[in-house]
């Protein structure tokens, strides 16, 4: 019996990046140079580099301890790195200075709301935080595209899972940030609540946000995306561009990245 051979790959049709190759023309939005962020003898992240343009939306996957949130972290100043540097449209992520942080909106796990807050009362205070002063029509606004106008009065605490997500998501994007980085998005989502987040992110492909997004969700990471990678122990072990992939295939070049075979 022959030994069966997996895919490589060209065969799939993956087209891999070339950080050499890419068009710079649009500028760049969004640069990581040699990140790096240890936990004592831990290494999470090990040198990632990165470059996006844009409009461009990157979904990274990876296996559990792949690093993916300790990079989401660095990239959206909310985590010191170890190592490397960060810029957003050429301004480095400093600890000191706090302008770069209208610039970007991140939904992690953690949320970032107060649950003795109202929905409402949560939104205009991220309003405030970053000087907004049409929220009157902003947080309306923000509430209604998803889906909670009618939980404006109610406190977090007494939302769903579900709810809460698409809260962070609201308040993620409240100040119109250039760059928009999501952990996870669609962890706990109930079908309704992934629809209306799967509208929302599709609405980001507007030609001048700039995304990256982490997901275990193939079908939608690869609905969604540009630019593909694969992060193995704290490593981009494979990056690309999606030319319309197929979920099966893409399902079976990941498998051989994350075990070596690629």
């Amino acid at each position: 019996m022959t030994d069966e051979v997996s895919p490589s790959a060209d065969t799939l049709g993956l087209e891999k990046i070339d950080r050499d190759e890419i068009d710079h023309s649009n500028g760049v939005v969004l640069q990581a140079e040699g990140l790096r962020r240890d936990y004592g003898s831990v290494v999470a992240v090990d040198g990632v580099d990165l470059t996006m343009e844009e409009g461009e939306f990157l979904t990274i996957f990876g296996p559990n301890g792949a690093g993916k949130s300790s990079l989401l972290g660095m990239l959206g100043g909310g985590m010191r790195p170890t190592a490397g540097t960060v810029r957003v449209r050429g301004q480095a992520l400093s600890f000191s200075e706090h302008d770069w942080q209208h610039r970007i909106g991140m939904l992690s796990h953690r949320g970032f709301l107060y649950g003795r807050l109202t929905v409402e009362e949560n939104l205009r205070f991220y309003g405030t935080l970053f000087g907004l002063r049409d929220l009157d029509e902003r947080v309306p606004a923000r509430l209604a595209r998803v889906g909670l106008a009618e939980r404006a009065r109610f406190e977090v605490r007494q939302l769903s899972h579900g709810m809460r997500q698409r809260l962070s998501l609201a308040r993620a994007l409240l100040h119109d940030p250039d760059v928009v980085l999501l952990d996870e998005p669609y962890t706990g989502l109930d079908p309704s609540a992934a629809g209306v987040l799967r509208s929302v992110l599709g609405e980001l492909r507007d030609g001048r946000r700039t995304v990256v997004m982490v997901t275990h969700n193939l079908r939608e990471g690869l609905a969604m995306a540009t630019r593909l990678a694969v992060q193995v122990s704290g490593r981009f072990a494979w990056e690309g561009s999606n030319q319309g992939l197929g979920r099966e295939e893409f399902e079976r070049h990941y498998h051989d990245v994350v075990e070596g075979r690629v």
